[in-house]
């Protein structure tokens, strides 16, 4: 399924309202003026308020485990609007909330 490619600049959460940012990107293909991210780079979660029964388990990372299946970078896939993440330790999923609009992929 095609989809926008995922850029330093794009707003990602957590299923909580976490901000998610990537930990490297990948210089070498920008979209509007910012740097890519590839399926090989993490993500940091900040601000997650998750908590079961009263003690705190929030989202701290993220690692992503479906990309792009047509396009790569440096040797990994790149990053879509609908490329799916699971974060640690409770396993939920990132949520890509907006994206550039100009590069799709597949």
């Amino acid at each position: 399924m095609p989809g926008f490619l995922l850029h330093l600049g794009a707003t990602v959460l957590c299923a909580h309202a976490g901000q998610a940012q990537p930990t490297v990107t990948n210089p070498r293909v920008m979209v509007s003026g910012q740097p890519i991210v590839t399926q090989a780079a993490p993500y940091m979660v900040a601000g997650c308020p998750f908590n079961i029964s009263g003690a705190p388990s929030p989202c701290v990372t993220a690692q992503w485990v479906s990309a792009a299946t047509r396009i790569t970078s440096n040797g990994m896939p790149v990053l879509l609007m609908d490329s799916q993440a699971v974060c640690t330790p409770n396993g939920t999923p990132l949520i890509i909330i907006v994206t550039q609009t100009r590069v799709t992929g597949m």
